[in-house]
């Protein structure tokens, strides 16, 4: 039994039982509770109330300036949000777990979660239209509906649902504690790096931590949806390599030699062309006489030169003018005899002598 840290990246034999996040009640309190949290926030920034103040003295505090040694790494930090370079990341983590374990689920599930995550924030960032600090115009405003997209933040919410759906997949209660705290720290401190760097507002990140959070905490719902989608791929591949299977074993397997044509005999034996000749003594009455001839059956006809007759066949006879080759000799124009204007075109013997 190999005992190697190697032995865990081997596929497993059979697909393993992985137990299904259900919508429990707690997690239907942790829903509402969450959901009413983005409510208050929404209101809070909509009716420029204290929220929107304290984002402004956070503004103006500008982070960046009192500690600028941390600003070159935490430019790179804040890539832990963007939904590129994390989707890429996490999709390759799953597409291995999904190798290994026989299952589409993992794949799915990120892709089930990144489709919530651009339909709901990015419809409420477009339709508030909220301007981030760098351009903000008038010092107390919320900067609603001046045709910006940075309300609630798409870094903060990106990083709570791909590095949250790493524990939500979790096999094992030990790994979903140690994921759950690995993306909760990843998310809060992509959350205030945006502050920091002055690119969203502190209620930005607020939203954006609770949008990402309610995509998590529903997903349970989709789990139906996803567990058909899995199996009507993975019952179009099975058809599609048995196509492809069909097609090579069709191209592999041999073509059987053709074979010489043989002519079928009658039931008589021989042809009508290859039985013997009557003679007149032999013909009923009424009949033509054939000529005689040697039964070619026993002895075979040898090759004679090109418009000769074939053997047993007279010159006078019906059936050797038939079978005679007809050779259609090309008559020049030059060579035909000229049509007179008027007239007979007999000669003048042959016309009759009429007397008077």
């Amino acid at each position: 039994m190999r005992t190697d840290i190697f032995a865990r990246l081997d596929r497993e034999p059979e697909p393993p039982k992985m137990e299904i996040p259900r919508m429990s009640r707690t997690r239907l309190a942790l829903f509402g509770g969450t959901s009413v949290f983005y409510l208050a926030i929404v209101i809070a920034v909509l009716a420029s109330t204290w929220l929107v103040l304290i984002d402004w003295k956070v503004m103006l505090f500008r982070p960046y300036q009192q500690w600028p040694e941390l600003h070159a790494p935490l430019d790179y930090f804040v890539v832990l949000g963007q939904r590129g370079p994390t989707a890429v990341m996490v999709a390759a983590w799953l597409g291995w777990r999904s190798w290994r374990q026989h299952t589409l689920r993992p794949l799915l599930a990120l892709g089930t979660a990144l489709l919530l995550l651009n339909v709901t924030v990015g419809a409420v960032k477009i339709g508030l239209g909220r301007l981030g600090p760098h351009y903000a115009t008038q010092i107390g405003s919320a900067e609603l509906f001046a045709g910006g997209d940075i309300f609630p933040s798409g870094h903060t919410a990106n990083a709570v649902v791909t590095w949250g759906i790493l524990s939500y997949l979790a096999t094992t209660p030990r790994a979903r504690r140690h994921l759950s705290a690995l993306s909760a720290v990843v998310a809060l401190g992509v959350g205030l790096t945006t502050v920091y760097l002055g690119t969203h507002w502190l209620s930005d990140v607020l939203l954006g931590w609770a949008a990402g959070l309610l995509i998590l905490l529903g997903l349970p719902w989709c789990e139906p949806l996803i567990a058909r989608a899995e199996v009507m791929i993975l019952s179009a591949r099975d058809r599609l390599f048995d196509r492809l299977r069909d097609r090579l074993r069709e191209r592999r397997r041999p073509t059987a030699p053709a074979l010489p044509l043989t002519p079928v005999l009658p039931p008589g034996g021989l042809v009508p062309a290859m039985q013997p000749q009557r003679s007149a003594a032999e013909c009923p009455d009424g009949a033509l006489p054939d000529f005689p001839v040697d039964d070619p059956a026993r002895e075979p006809a040898q090759p004679g030169p090109v418009g000769a007759q074939p053997a047993g066949l007279h010159a006078g006879s019906i059936r050797a003018t038939l079978s005679q080759p007809r050779v259609h000799h090309a008559v020049l124009r030059s060579e035909r005899t000229p049509v007179t204007p008027a007239g007979s075109r007999r000669p003048p013997r042959s016309r009759p002598v009429t007397g008077g």
